[in-house]
């Protein structure tokens, strides 16, 4: 119950006076259901990570996109027929995702919502090259993208949706509140 009093704090999901009081109520706690307030309105526990997510693109290609689980590392293969991340409709409470990106063939493409941002400067061109489309403005509670890798033939790209995707995510989203 601390570690996820502490965590929710580190997040800033309550301030620091907050945690004190909850902390005291949680250490002189008498019964489990003394403890089911003091995190009733927090969200639930992300699971824990049981490895890397490997994704590889193959001869036909390989695309993670829609609301998946986030996990801390990501292995991309673009193969011969490419491989596509898209993160716009993950909720993703990690501080920092590490992915390790291999263009080959096919390339890969990462999309991140606006907001997120990506450090790159570990990233090898490669034949293919590497190109950074994202922006610098972070907000608050986003994760960092960190992204070390090869462009490998193809390339690799990572960058905010484009104005289709946009148009697709606002359809989505008024389908979803009818």
């Amino acid at each position: 119950m601390v570690e996820r009093l502490s965590t929710a704090a580190a997040e800033g999901r309550i301030d620091l006076s907050e945690l004190d009081v909850r902390l005291d109520l949680a250490l002189n706690a008498k019964t489990y259901a003394d403890l089911a307030p003091l995190t009733a309105d927090l969200p639930p526990e992300a699971p824990v990570n049981r490895g890397p997510l490997v994704i590889k693109g193959g001869m036909n290609g390989a695309t993670r996109s829609g609301r998946w689980q986030v996990p801390a590392q990501i292995t991309v293969y673009g193969g011969m027929g490419s491989a596509k991340l898209d993160f716009t409709q993950t909720e993703c409470r990690l501080p920092e995702v590490a992915i390790e990106v291999h263009g080959q063939m096919g390339g890969v493409t990462i999309v991140i919502p606006d907001g997120w941002v990506a450090a790159t400067a570990d990233m090898d061109p490669g034949l293919g090259g590497f190109r950074d489309k994202t922006t610098s403005d972070r907000l608050p509670r986003t994760p960092l993208i960190r992204l070390t890798g090869t462009g490998g033939a193809a390339g690799v790209v990572i960058r905010h949706p484009n104005s289709w995707e946009r148009r697709s995510q606002r359809r989505n989203q008024k389908s979803l509140n009818s």
